[in-house]
């Protein structure tokens, strides 16, 4: 008799897992408020959610504030949470998919100094939209600035035109 009591409960969820589900939920849905407009744009969010993330703003009063957290929170059941929890993850910096990508493009950096034109070939290859001609200055410049033991500012500004490259590819800008 007491297994058929258990066996009742296996496909239910606690009331106490609801309510975790829902706070994940208010949290994300925070975390949305704080992103750009164009970023937001990029995401599958129903005109309810994008005007009450617009509304969010206006709120002053710490009650009203919470309300509206909620609100928000509430209208959060109803989106695609996989496509948003993506686009955060890749934004990030904590995240592991953020390292990862971080970590690919500092290598990519690397082997761009280090290497020759076939590096910079298989680079253009899966960057179409990169410029060959500011690569190889700044390349040139990096390799000077690594002979002569000068600050690195041409690596940076290589980690910086690949970052943009890539996210402009991941649909980030």
């Amino acid at each position: 008799m007491v297994d058929s009591y258990d066996n009742a409960f296996d496909g239910e969820k606690s009331k106490t897992q609801v309510k975790r589900e829902m706070q994940a939920l208010v949290d994300m849905g925070e975390r949305l408020t704080t992103l750009k407009p164009d970023t937001l744009a990029k995401l599958p969010l129903t005109d309810e959610l994008r005007s009450a993330l617009e509304e969010h703003k206006k709120h002053t009063a710490n009650e009203a504030k919470r309300r509206h957290r909620s609100f928000i929170g509430k209208l959060m059941r109803d989106q695609d949470i996989e496509a948003i929890t993506a686009l955060l993850d890749q934004l990030d910096a904590s995240s592991r998919q953020y390292n990862e990508r971080f970590h690919n493009l500092e290598r990519w950096r690397d082997r761009l100094i280090d290497g020759t034109d076939e590096v910079l070939e298989k680079f253009v290859q899966e960057y179409a939209e990169a410029d060959r001609q500011q690569l190889r200055s700044l390349i040139r410049q990096a390799q000077h600035e690594l002979k002569t033991n000068k600050t690195p500012t041409a690596s940076r500004k290589i980690f910086k035109y690949i970052r943009e490259l890539d996210e402009t590819q991941r649909g980030l800008r």
